[in-house]
C-alpha cells in the first residue's frame, strides 16, 4: 500500500480525486478522513502535527529565570489538538509499502514533510519521496507523482531553525521584560523576533509624523476660456529649476494673484505634446498580491487566507512565491484557450490569442514556485463565495494583464504667459488602452485640455489663490507596510502578514493603516535605550540570510541556532543591568497607556482596570481611600485616544471588537448623559407583560408582579442603549439599539408584537430600524454569518454549507461536534472544525 500525505484535509481530497479519476472512498480513523483507492491511501495533516517547546519544568514563571531559556533543550512532541491526526498516520505508515510527501512546496511545508517523515520513520523503514507542485491542476499533479524526487532535508532544516529561534527569542524576552514590568497573565509582554522590528518600524513611521514641522506655500490657479470651455492652469515659477508650482514667499504669491487678478487675456506661449507608453505590470508576486488585494479592502491576512482557499481547490498556483518570470514550461496560450471558455474572461483571452502572447518579467526569477497566475482549472458560478470571486477575478486579470499590450497615453501641456508669470495645464488622454482593457484596477482618469495654437489670447476668468501647508508622511498601509518588510529582510513571504496581525492581536497596533498604541511605543523605547538588537532590523535580517544558507545547504542547522543564542546572551547582558530602570520605565509607559485623566472626587488618576471577571472598567489611582468608578461597555477591549473631553478632561476610550468596533467617547459623559436620560416606555414586555403574566398564576399578594413590565427604551451608563422591561432586575428581557443617533417613535405598529416602529437619524439619510423584536432576529441571523467569515479559513461558501446542517452562529459551532460535523459537511474536514472552534473561542 502506498500512503500519500498532505499538508491540509482539503489538499487531500483534491489529490485524491485527480489520482482516482474521481473514484476515492472515504473512511474514517480516529475521526480522520482517510481517502483510499486501489492500492492507496491519502491523508491530510493540519499543518504542524508537532509543536517545539522547551520541557515541562521551565514552564513556571517564578521558579525559571528569562536567562535560562538561552541554553534549554527544545523538544518536539505531538501537538495536543492534532494527536487523532498523529496516530493515524502511525497507524496507516505500520500498512505502507512506500511514503509519498505532498505538502506545499515552501520551507514551512518542507518543514511539515519533515515531522511527518520522522512520525513515519517511528514505525516503518518504508522508502519516503517527495511530490513537488505549485498548483493542484490535474496535469501538474499527476506529473509530479510520475516524477518523485527526495525530501529537500536542508530546507526543512532552514524551518526548523526559524522554529527554534522564534521559541526562545520570544519567549526569553517576553518573560524578561513581562516580569521586570510586573505584568502577568493576559497582560504580559509579547517580544518577539520579527514582530518587535516590525512594531519598530510602525513607531518610527509614527515619530516622523509627531516631528514633522508643517511648512506654508500657495498655489494660483485661474481659467482660460475657449470656444469649447474653460481649462484650469497653474501658476509655476519657471526660473527654479525644472519648475515648480508651489510659491513659499507670501508676498510674491499675492502680488502674481494680483497681477492675474488685473489682466484680462493670457498668450499661449508653448504647446507641446508627447505620447507615453504605458507598460503592462509585472506577474504576481506574494507581496504585490497582498498589494493589489489591500487596494481592494482586504486586510493581508485575509488576502492571504482567500488566496490559500483557491489554490486548495485547484484554481490559482500556490500563493507563497518571491518569483515574478513565468516558467518556460508554461503554456501561454494553452492557459488562455482554457480561460478563453469562461463567460466573464472569455472574450478578453479570447483577444488576447490574436497577439503574439508574450509575457511582461519583473527582477525576481526563484526556482520553486512560479508567480501565482490562474491554473486551467475553472470555478463555476456557484463555487466561489463573493470574497473568493473577487480575489480570482484579480488573479485572472493579472495574468492576462501580463501578456496584453502596452496601453498609449497623450499628453499635451499648454504653457501660457501674462506679463512676467508663467502659467501651465497638463492634459492627458488614453490613445490605445492596451492592457488597461483587462486590467482595470489602476488609474485611467483623464484630464482634457483643448489643443491650442501658440500665439492665441485666452480670456482669464476666476483667479484663485490657495494656502496650503505640507503634510507629514503617511502611515503605511499593511500592503506598504509588508512591502518595506521585504526592503529590509524582515520576515518571509511566508510570515509577514501573520507577523502583523499578531501586532493586531496583541493591542500593539490599532486601525488600518496601522498606528502604534502606547504599549508599542514603550516596547519600542525599552529596546533601543537597553537593548537595540531586540528591535533592529539587522539582527533579524542577519539570521533570515542565515536560515536561507542552511536551506542552500552553506551552513547547519546547529550554527545557526548556536549563533542566535549567543546574540540573545549578548542582549541579556545589556538587559540585567538595566532591569531596574527598564521596569520602572515600562510600568510608567504602562500606567501612562491606561489614564484617563483626573479623578473629580480626589484628584487622582482615573485608569482603566480589570475586574477579576475579565470585564474593563474606569476606577480611580487612590483606591481603596477613594472608591469612584464609571462602567465601560462590556464587549471589547478599551483603547485610549489622545482625544480629550473639554468638559472632564479625560481622554477618549475607544472599544476594540473586531467588526463591532467603536469610539465610546469620554467615559464621564456616557454616563451622566444615561443619568439625565428619562426612560420612554413603547410597549409590554413579552417575557413578563400583562400578556405574558396572565397565563402564569400569581399569588394574591404579589401586586408588582400582577402589574406586569414594559418596555422602554432605555440609555445606559456604558453608552449603550437598549428596549428592557421596567421590572429589571426582576425581569431581564432586552434588545440592543443602535449606540449613535436620535431615535423617533412613529405611529406604525407591528403587527407581529404590537410595538412601535423605530428609525434612527444618524448621518444624510434615516434608518428604519422597525419593530425592536423583528430587527433584532434580522440582526442575529447578520451577525452569525459576519461573525463565521471573520474566522479565518471560512469563506461565504464553507458560511452556507454550514447553515444548512444547523450551524448558524459562533456558538453553534463551539458546541459542534467536529466529527459529526466533518461527515455531513462535504469538503470540511474534523480538524478544520476544530481550528474554527479554537478561534471561535
Amino acid at each position: 500500500m502506498e500512503l500519500i500525505i498532505t499538508e491540509k484535509e482539503t489538499a487531500a481530497r483534491n489529490i485524491a480525486d485527480i489520482l482516482s479519476g474521481g473514484g476515492a472512498d472515504v473512511e474514517r480513523r480516529n475521526g480522520v478522513n482517510v481517502y483510499k483507492w486501489g492500492g492507496r491511501r491519502c491523508v491530510g495533516l493540519s499543518g504542524h502535527v508537532v509543536e517545539n517547546d522547551f520541557p515541562p519544568e521551565y514552564a513556571n514563571w517564578r521558579d525559571v529565570q528569562p536567562v535560562e531559556l538561552i541554553d534549554a533543550d527544545v523538544v518536539v512532541e505531538p501537538h495536543e489538538s492534532r494527536e487523532n491526526i498523529v496516530r493515524t498516520l502511525r497507524l496507516l505508515a505500520r500498512d505502507a509499502d512506500g511514503v509519498v510527501i505532498a505538502t506545499d512546496y515552501d520551507r514551512e511545508g518542507e518543514l511539515i514533510g519533515k515531522e511527518a517523515h520522522d512520525l513515519v520513520r517511528d514505525v516503518s523503514d518504508a522508502p519516503v519521496k517527495r511530490a513537488r507542485f505549485s498548483s493542484f491542476a490535474e496535469r501538474e499533479v499527476k506529473e509530479a507523482f510520475s516524477n518523485l524526487e527526495d525530501l529537500d532535508f536542508d530546507l526543512a532544516a532552514a524551518g526548523e531553525a526559524r522554529q527554534e529561534i522564534d521559541l526562545v527569542w520570544g519567549a526569553a524576552l517576553t518573560r524578561f521584560l513581562s516580569l521586570a514590568a510586573k505584568q502577568r497573565g493576559e497582560d504580559f509582554i509579547s517580544v518577539g523576533r520579527v514582530q518587535s522590528p516590525t512594531l519598530k518600524l510602525i513607531v518610527d513611521r509614527e515619530r516622523e509624523i509627531e516631528a514633522f514641522d508643517p511648512e506654508t506655500y500657495w498655489e494660483l490657479f485661474a481659467d482660460l476660456a475657449t470656444d469649447e470651455a474653460a481649462f484650469e492652469v497653474q501658476y509655476f515659477d519657471a526660473n527654479e529649476g525644472r519648475g515648480t508650482d508651489r510659491v513659499w514667499d507670501e508676498s510674491l504669491a499675492e502680488s502674481v494673484y494680483e497681477a492675474l487678478q488685473e489682466t484680462s487675456t493670457a498668450t499661449v506661449e508653448k504647446v507641446s505634446r508627447r505620447t507615453r507608453t504605458d507598460d503592462p505590470p509585472d506577474p504576481f508576486n506574494t507581496t504585490q498580491y497582498i498589494r493589489a488585494a489591500g487596494s481592494l479592502g482586504y486586510s493581508a491576512s485575509r488576502a492571504m487566507s482567500l488566496a490559500e482557499e483557491l489554490y486548495t481547490s485547484g484554481y490559482i498556483t500556490y500563493p507563497r512565491t518571491d518569483n515574478t518570470v513565468y516558467p518556460d514550461d508554461l503554456d501561454i496560450e494553452d492557459l488562455l484557450s482554457d480561460l478563453s471558455t469562461h463567460r466573464e474572461f472569455g472574450e478578453d483571452a479570447e483577444d488576447l490569442l490574436d497577439g503574439d502572447c508574450t509575457p511582461t518579467e519583473g527582477d525576481e526569477e526563484t526556482t520553486d514556485h512560479p508567480p501565482i497566475h490562474p491554473t486551467g482549472e475553472l470555478p463555476s458560478g456557484s463555487a466561489l463565495g463573493d470574497d473568493e470571486r473577487e480575489i480570482y477575478e484579480l488573479v485572472v486579470r493579472r495574468f492576462l494583464a501580463t501578456v496584453a499590450d502596452p496601453a498609449e497615453w497623450e499628453h499635451l501641456q499648454v504653457t501660457a504667459r501674462v506679463g512676467d508669470h508663467s502659467l501651465k495645464a497638463n492634459g492627458k488622454r488614453l490613445v490605445e488602452p492596451g492592457y488597461h482593457a483587462v486590467y482595470p484596477y489602476f488609474n485611467t482618469s483623464e484630464n482634457h485640455v483643448p489643443d491650442l495654437d501658440e500665439g492665441e489670447e485666452l480670456p482669464v476668468e476666476d483667479v484663485r489663490l490657495d494656502e496650503k501647508e505640507t503634510q507629514p508622511p503617511r502611515r503605511r498601509g499593511q500592503s506598504r507596510l509588508i512591502e518595506r518588510m521585504e526592503e529590509m529582510g524582515i520576515g518571509t513571504k511566508a510570515t509577514r502578514h501573520n507577523t502583523i496581525e499578531k501586532l493586531y492581536d496583541r493591542g500593539y497596533i490599532e486601525s488600518d493603516p496601522p498606528r502604534p498604541t502606547r504599549l508599542a511605543r514603550a516596547v519600542v523605547d525599552a529596546g533601543e535605550q537597553y537593548a537595540d538588537l531586540v528591535v533592529s532590523e539587522a539582527m533579524t535580517s542577519r539570521l533570515e540570510k542565515d536560515m536561507a544558507a542552511i536551506a542552500d545547504g552553506e551552513i547547519s542547522l546547529d550554527e545557526v541556532t548556536e549563533e542566535s543564542r549567543e546574540m540573545l546572551a549578548a542582549v541579556f547582558e545589556e538587559l540585567h543591568a538595566s532591569r531596574e530602570e527598564l521596569g520602572n520605565d515600562l510600568r510608567k509607559s504602562l500606567k501612562a497607556d491606561k489614564t484617563l485623566g483626573p479623578c473629580p472626587e480626589c484628584g487622582a488618576d482615573l485608569l482603566v482596570r480589570q475586574s477579576r471577571y475579565g470585564s474593563h472598567f474606569v476606577g480611580c489611582d487612590g483606591y481603596p481611600d477613594c472608591e469612584f468608578t464609571l462602567p465601560l461597555p462590556s464587549s471589547g477591549k478599551p483603547l485610549i485616544l489622545d482625544e480629550t473631553c473639554e468638559d472632564h478632561d479625560l481622554r477618549t476610550v475607544k472599544i476594540l471588537n473586531g467588526r463591532s468596533t467603536f469610539v465610546h467617547g469620554c467615559p464621564m459623559c456616557a454616563a451622566e448623559e444615561a443619568d439625565a436620560e428619562a426612560d420612554v416606555v413603547i410597549g409590554e414586555c413579552p417575557e413578563c407583560g400583562d400578556g405574558a403574566a396572565s397565563e402564569t398564576p400569581r399569588g394574591e399578594g404579589d401586586e408588582a408582579a400582577e402589574a406586569g413590565g414594559e418596555l422602554a427604551i432605555k440609555t445606559l451608563r456604558t453608552g449603550s442603549r437598549l428596549v428592557g422591561c421596567t421590572r429589571y432586575p426582576d425581569c431581564e428581557y432586552s434588545l440592543p439599539l443602535p449606540r449613535r443617533g436620535e431615535i423617533e417613535i412613529t405611529d406604525e405598529r407591528c403587527d407581529e408584537h404590537d410595538l412601535p416602529e423605530l428609525v434612527v437619524h444618524s448621518g444624510d439619510e434615516p434608518w428604519e430600524l422597525g419593530c425592536p423584536i423583528c430587527n433584532y432576529r434580522e440582526y442575529q441571523a447578520r451577525q452569525s454569518v459576519a461573525d463565521l467569515v471573520d474566522i479565518d479559513g471560512v469563506g461565504e461558501k464553507t458560511v452556507e454549507k454550514l447553515a444548512a446542517v444547523g450551524i448558524e452562529t459562533l456558538d453553534d459551532l463551539r458546541e459542534s461536534e467536529a466529527d459529526t460535523v466533518a461527515a455531513e459537511v462535504q469538503g470540511v474536514s474534523a480538524d478544520s472544525v476544530r481550528t474554527w472552534q479554537a478561534k471561535a473561542d
